[in-house]
């Protein structure tokens, strides 16, 4: 080992701050010291009765033990583990509350925390002020009071020693801490750690929030690719009578504005959602349901797209979740119609007390068109929709007509 290398972890920055993570223990040590020295006086002292000290002892043991098994507390250590240890622990998982080997394995971390801070403490009041005497000597300063005083097998006679012995315990310090500090990383890990049930929930955490982002996705799927689906064939019609029919090109353009603006309104909903503002979220477009139906038609038929809608129940009764997850199913289906389809589509809604159907049936596309079945994201987009309200959906061609059949039952979802 080369002379450098040796004396790296004494000028380290990582050493620095373990000996402030150190000393931190030593300061949060000092009350209990306090504590300590009090009842000591108190036990020898015949002033108070000692039925009365043994109360307040176990009153202030009480109040002593209480801050070690506190979540809180764990919290604490493990930003100061991060940040002066260079431990990168997870914070604990929110709203979950320790258990009881979680609180002793903290508990256990915060008492061995400062008991060393209190050792490392002691150490540099009274090592390094002896070991800066011991070196001062060797220049003159303070000779007259070393010389006074023994230590050990040593005498102010003996200079030479004394500085050597100075300069031992000051290197001796300096790799003491920084051996305790490296122990102190190491056994964070494993005292401050997740548990088996933090790392469930964080992963359950983690799925929630994937599952929420594949649900965003969906979102900005469907109502974005409408929108652009109406502007597009709006757009290809007026161009066809562009000469002859000015005022067929007005009505275009009018729903090609209204399909931009509803696509504007529907992607400031999504990002609204992913945004976060202080942990606020921004006021955003509302989502579309099946009290939106007769506009999604509307805007369906505005492309050219015969639309024949029968619908059977009140759209009122239907719980949000089941609402909004059939406007959407609804909404991709005419979409991959006016895509994919030929001929008119005839769409039928059926709400019943306990369950939603619908049904959605188009003419398969001319030769040299798309296979609807190859929608990708749409088809898909239905199926985990159709799948996370744990109803049935069947997708296909039937009888030489594209037919799209799904329930969507209401249990659960009130």
């Amino acid at each position: 080992m080369t002379p450098r290398a040796a004396l790296a972890p004494l000028v380290a920055g990582s050493t620095w701050r373990r000996g402030v993570f150190l000393l931190l223990g030593g300061v949060l040590a000092l009350p209990y010291a306090l504590l300590a020295v009090t009842f000591a006086q108190l036990l020898t002292g015949a002033e108070i009765p000692r039925s009365l000290v043994f109360a307040l002892l176990v009153i202030a043991l009480v109040i002593a033990v209480v801050p070690l098994l506190l979540d809180g507390s764990r919290a604490l250590e493990i930003a100061a583990v991060r940040a002066l240890l260079g431990v990168d622990l997870p914070d604990p998982a929110p709203g979950h509350r320790g258990d009881r080997d979680t609180r002793l394995r903290s508990a256990l971390w915060i008492a061995t925390h400062l008991t060393i801070g209190a050792l490392v403490m002691v150490a540099l009041i009274t090592a390094v002020p002896m070991a800066l005497a011991f070196i001062a000597q060797q220049f003159g300063i303070g000779a007259d009071l070393v010389s006074r005083e023994r230590f050990g097998p040593l005498d102010g006679r003996d200079t030479g020693w004394l500085t050597l012995t100075g300069v031992v315990l000051l290197v001796g310090l300096g790799y003491a801490v920084a051996g305790l500090g490296a122990l102190a990383g190491s056994m964070a890990p494993v005292l401050l750690g997740p548990t088996p049930a933090e790392r469930i929930a964080a992963l359950e955490a983690q799925a929630t929030r994937l599952a929420e982002r594949n649900r965003l996705a969906r979102e900005l799927h469907d109502s974005v690719g409408h929108a652009l689906t109406v502007a597009t064939l709006q757009a290809g019609a007026a161009r066809e009578v562009l000469d002859t029919d000015p005022e067929f090109v007005r009505r275009a353009l009018a729903a090609i504005e209204e399909a931009g603006r509803t696509a504007m309104d529907e992607l400031d909903h999504v990002l609204g959602l992913l945004r976060e503002t202080g942990g606020d979220r921004p006021s955003v477009a509302p989502q579309r349901t099946l009290a939106d139906l007769d506009r999604l038609v509307s805007d369906a038929r505005a492309t050219g797209l015969a639309v024949h809608a029968h619908r059977f129940g009140d759209p009122a009764r239907v719980p949000p979740a089941v609402s909004r997850e059939g406007y959407r199913i609804v909404q991709e289906g005419l979409t991959n119609a006016a895509r994919y389809g030929h001929g008119p589509v005839t769409l039928r809604l059926d709400l019943h007390p306990d369950a939603l159907d619908l049904e959605l049936v188009n003419a398969v596309g001319r030769a040299g068109r798309a296979d609807p079945g190859r929608g990708g994201r749409g088809l898909d987009g239905m199926r985990e929709r159709v799948l996370l309200l744990g109803g049935r959906l069947s997708v296909g061609p039937h009888g030489g007509r594209w037919l799209i059949r799904a329930r969507l039952p209401y249990e659960g979802t009130r």
